[in-house]
């Protein structure tokens, strides 16, 4: 027997480096709940990082932020509007099932079914059709050229008809199953949720043989958690705590500057922020340079729009607001809105402190903001819900994990879009024509309007370019990438 299990058994001390020896699971700390299992429902952090390692995609990105196979294999255009993909033949769903190009159509049908009412629909709906065109094939068919289709697709999940429709919707978001590395096996709601390993997974065995995903949305506890071992990872850190964290042995943190864009939600359709002349007040009301300096810590870079350069549509020559009180107080009394009781929307999931430093700027000049927290479900429903459920205000940290504009401003500001709360037509018609033409020059060119548009109307305001902060036991190996995809599979244990 060797000296490692006969200091197990023996109850002695067991160094970090011993105990990755045996170590055959993985914890990981979230900041807030799962709100959905179902991969064609939210698209928050949270949930995203869990269900992701439940499913396939039709399409990934490798490490480099490259598009490559998945599920297709292969793809090419037959026209401006038909693309044909070619399916791999050996991928099985967790319960031995073979995953067919049925499955493949039935999973692209589900999404951009308005009745389904995916938040992720319009990031899908300029696909017209998708029908199985062969054994191993499937041909998707769109309402015009759409040069955003292939990021978009990186985030569709395959999912099992058969499976689907025996359970129902609601039943499938219960007890999902999909063809990747991990099955679901336990889910506490506000606690955490487990998963098992695969043993057939295509792609060969996965790493751990479980991953526990928990709730934890105290960023003190996540941290007091890895520092015992009782976690190995966690994300969503501020930059203080990176700081505090970089003198300790034991850990490491781990960042990456991302495609995710800090903003400020302004509600444009309900309350005193309906008035124009109050978002332009807010927008100046805000010193961005304080945000970055005093909480950010050199970890996160300026924008002056709602996208950041990580994305195609980014555009440089858009001016900011410019922090300017004086000329924010004397908007606010045009407009007549001094004391006006804005309601500020957030969760767990959002930096608190940022929060309350755009609630002190706001107060400054006039308004009275009120932070209302709630968990990160709840978040969700009342954020995508009516112009006067949405709140006044919110902070958003957006990542469509297409490095694309039309995956952010196209479901933030666009008319109808769930996530909306502004409309104009103008801006509309910018954004339909920019995802409705391959030639990219010509986007751009209407990227440009809409972000013209949007500078002045002030449905939201860019704050920064967000870096992703993770921290994790010294001896886990994990390289983060720009679009935040928390892949297992590419996680392992050294001594």
């Amino acid at each position: 027997m060797g000296k490692l299990w006969l200091a197990l058994l023996a109850g002695l001390a067991v160094t970090p480096a011993q105990a990755a020896a045996v170590k055959d699971a993985l914890v990981v700390d979230l900041p807030g709940d799962v709100a959905t299992m179902d991969p064609q429902l939210q698209w928050d952090t949270d949930s995203y990082t869990v269900y992701r390692n439940i499913f396939d995609n039709l399409v990934t990105r490798d490490s480099t932020g490259k598009i490559v196979p998945q599920v297709a294999t292969a793809w090419h255009y037959t026209d401006d509007k038909t693309i044909v993909f070619d399916l791999r033949t050996d991928i099985k769903f967790q319960d031995g099932t073979p995953l067919t190009p049925a499955d493949v159509v039935f999973s692209v049908q589900r999404i951009i079914d308005p009745a389904f009412r995916s938040p992720q629909l319009s990031q899908f709906n300029q696909i017209a059709s998708a029908d199985v065109t062969g054994p191993s094939q499937v041909t998707l068919h769109t309402k015009t050229p759409y040069p955003a289709l292939l990021a978009q697709l990186v985030k569709l999940s395959i999912v099992p008809k058969a499976y689907v429709q025996k359970l129902g919707n609601q039943g499938f978001n219960q007890k999902p199953m999909g063809s990747g590395p991990y099955r679901l096996q336990d889910w506490q709601r506000g606690v955490q949720s487990v998963l098992a390993a695969n043993p057939a997974y295509w792609r060969g065995k996965p790493p751990f043989a479980t991953v526990t995903f928990r709730a934890v949305p105290d960023t003190a506890t996540r941290i007091a958690d890895l520092r015992t071992g009782r976690a190995d990872i966690t994300r969503g850190l501020s930059p203080d705590d990176a700081i505090a964290l970089k003198s300790e042995h034991a850990l490491k943190v781990l960042s990456v500057p991302t495609e995710r864009v800090a903003y400020l939600f302004i509600n444009a359709e309900a309350g005193p922020t309906k008035d124009v002349r109050v978002r332009q007040a807010i927008a100046m009301a805000i010193d961005r340079d304080t945000l970055i300096t005093a909480l950010q810590q050199g970890y996160a870079k300026p924008v002056n729009i709602v996208l950041t350069p990580a994305n195609f549509g980014y555009v440089s020559d858009i001016p900011g607001w410019p922090y300017d009180p004086a000329r924010a107080r004397a908007l606010i009394k045009e407009a007549g809105a001094e004391g006006a009781k804005l309601q500020f929307l957030t969760s767990p999931a959002y930096d608190r402190r940022l929060n309350e430093a755009v609630q002190q700027m706001l107060g400054e000049v006039g308004l009275k903001v009120e932070i209302v927290t709630m968990d990160q479900a709840t978040y969700l429903k009342r954020r995508q819900g009516t112009p006067q459920e949405a709140g006044s205000l919110s902070q958003g940290r957006w990542s469509c994990a297409c490095q694309d504009a039309d995956g952010v401003i196209f479901p933030l500001f666009r008319s109808g879009s769930i996530w909306s709360k502004y409309s104009n037509p103008a801006f509309d018609a910018a954004v339909d024509a920019a995802r409705s033409v391959l030639d990219p020059a010509k986007r751009l060119a209407e990227y440009h309007k809409a972000f013209t548009i949007l500078r002045e109307d002030v449905p939201g305001v860019g704050l920064f370019q967000d870096v992703a902060i993770y921290a994790a036991r010294t001896n886990l190996q994990w390289t983060p990438t720009a679009n935040e995809a928390f892949f297992v599979m590419d996680m392992h244990w050294t001594p």
